[in-house]
């Protein structure tokens, strides 16, 4: 009987992906990622290769803080309707259509630019990219906190990883495109595709009915400030009482290994020798569909044992998987890449690199753990987050780990020189530690809202929530 049941909870599942919600779930991960993966990643190849400072990388990697500030004005994208758009396309996809414009014109300025002759054109490009994705994202977890019960966010958290995912692949074709071409095509070729993105938006996305909410009737404006600002903050303290503070350190700490060794990963592979081909076409290829993987099985562990013992799960897959990157740089001299470069006008020459399969294990492995993690954090955090103030609450979460994290991050380059890439990662492999300490306390003596457990209610169900309207072609995933 058992295992009838585990069975039929199995299907259940599986069937839950097909819904038309998860499929636009999948488009708007793949706009959420490919901003970041090209700021992130994408650029910091770039200006290594050119030769730009890996100190001077990592600190410009702070323009990123645009994500972690972004509740500031999260409040804004959730509750101001903007005119004209917002009448037409509804809250979501209105502020969804605005960023997408952002982002194209942040790549496009990139790619024209010339980092060796005007750095500050390159940094105007990257903070224009880095806000419009922010504001992007501001709206994409609105949008899927309001379109899925609590139950779905772990399914949603795994889609909207595979859409990310997808969006890595086509980051990683950008760089092997940028081995043939310049790199205007390449980031040229991006801005296309989220151009693309916005077709989606206007033809195959319904608004969420949970966004009616926001229809209020006209208030003095200092009530609408604490509506608007004020509410959502305290109603949060509020909920979590004194388990904010293990909840806050928690959040702040658990993706912290991700971001100290991520910004550093594209520089490693540029000083080791591989080529952009290489990178590109493993970071395409085999490794994102290992990291899809690792997203669904994130995804099916929440459905199993839970949001918190699958964050827990998660901890010590973070810290192996970082460790290996220390061992993918002792088997080369990557520490010595400015010395050869100085001696040979700029060019790394004579420099052979490891065997790509050590390449290939070193991404496999950090993609399936970082989708695993991923799914987890992503669905912890909108369990967290009432979906009355959806907007708001999750850029406030999401805006702590990211400052922390990215903070951090920016001294990874400086890390790196004093103790070299191996020392850097394994450092960065051991912040893993306090996080799991931290959610085994909060499994044992948390509250449930600091478990993710609250129960929050709900409106009716819409029927445009799990079907097309009739005026619109059936929703299908994005193509890439």
């Amino acid at each position: 009987m058992t295992g009838t049941t585990t069975k039929s909870a199995f299907i259940d599942n599986i069937r839950t992906y097909m819904k038309p919600k998860m499929l636009a779930m999948l488009a708007l991960g793949f706009a959420s990622g490919l901003p970041l993966m090209m700021v992130f990643q994408k650029l910091s190849f770039w200006l290594r290769e050119v030769g730009i400072d890996k100190s001077t990388i990592t600190f410009m990697y702070w323009i990123t803080i645009a994500y972690t500030l972004k509740w500031l004005w999260s409040p804004v994208v959730d509750r101001v309707t903007l005119p004209f758009l917002g009448k037409a396309m509804g809250q979501r996809r209105s502020w969804m259509m605005v960023a997408i414009t952002g982002t194209v014109i942040g790549l496009m300025t990139i790619g024209q630019s010339d980092p060796t002759s005007a750095l500050w054109v390159t940094l105007l490009g990257a903070f224009i990219l880095a806000y419009s994705g922010a504001t992007l994202d501001i709206s994409i977890d609105a949008w899927r906190i309001e379109i899925g019960e609590t139950s779905e966010q772990g399914h949603l958290a795994a889609i909207y990883q595979l859409g990310y995912r997808f969006a890595i692949m086509f980051s990683g074709v950008g760089l092997a495109i940028a081995e043939y071409y310049p790199w205007s095509v390449s980031f040229g070729i991006m801005a296309a595709a989220m151009a693309l993105t916005a077709i989606v938006v206007i033809f195959f996305i319904s608004e969420p009915h949970h966004a009616a909410r926001i229809q209020r009737e006209p208030k003095a404006f200092h009530k609408a400030v604490a509506d608007g600002i004020i509410e959502p903050f305290s109603q949060l303290i509020k909920r979590l009482g004194l388990w904010i503070l293990p909840v806050a350190a928690l959040v702040a700490l658990y993706r912290l290994p991700d971001f100290t060794m991520g910004v550093m990963a594209s520089p490693l592979y540029a000083d080791l020798g591989y080529s952009k081909v290489v990178v590109g076409g493993f970071q395409s290829g085999v490794g994102p569909w290992l990291l899809i993987a690792g997203a669904f099985l994130g995804g099916l562990c929440v459905a199993w044992v839970g949001t918190i013992r699958t964050l827990l799960i998660g901890a010590p897959l973070t810290l192996f998987t970082t460790a290996a990157y220390a061992g993918l740089a002792l088997l080369g001299t990557p520490d010595m890449a400015d010395a050869i470069r100085d001696a040979n006008g700029g060019e790394l020459v004579g420099v052979e690199p490891p065997p790509n399969i050590y390449l290939i294990l070193a991404i496999g492995a950090d993609n399936i753990a970082g989708g695993f993690v991923g799914t987890a954090f992503i669905a912890y955090l909108s369990n967290l987050t009432d979906p009355k103030n959806a907007a708001t609450q999750y850029a406030c979460l999401s805006s702590l780990y990211a400052f922390f994290c990215k903070f951090i991050a920016g001294f990874s380059g400086s890390i790196a020189n004093m103790i070299g890439y191996s020392g850097l990662f394994l450092l960065s492999a051991s912040y893993a530690i306090p996080a799991a300490l931290l959610i085994a306390f909060i499994i044992w003596y948390g509250t449930k809202a600091a478990k993710g457990e609250t129960k929050f209610d709900q409106e009716a169900p819409d029927p445009l929530i799990d079907s097309e309207p009739a005026s619109q072609p059936p929703a299908r995933p994005s193509s890439t």
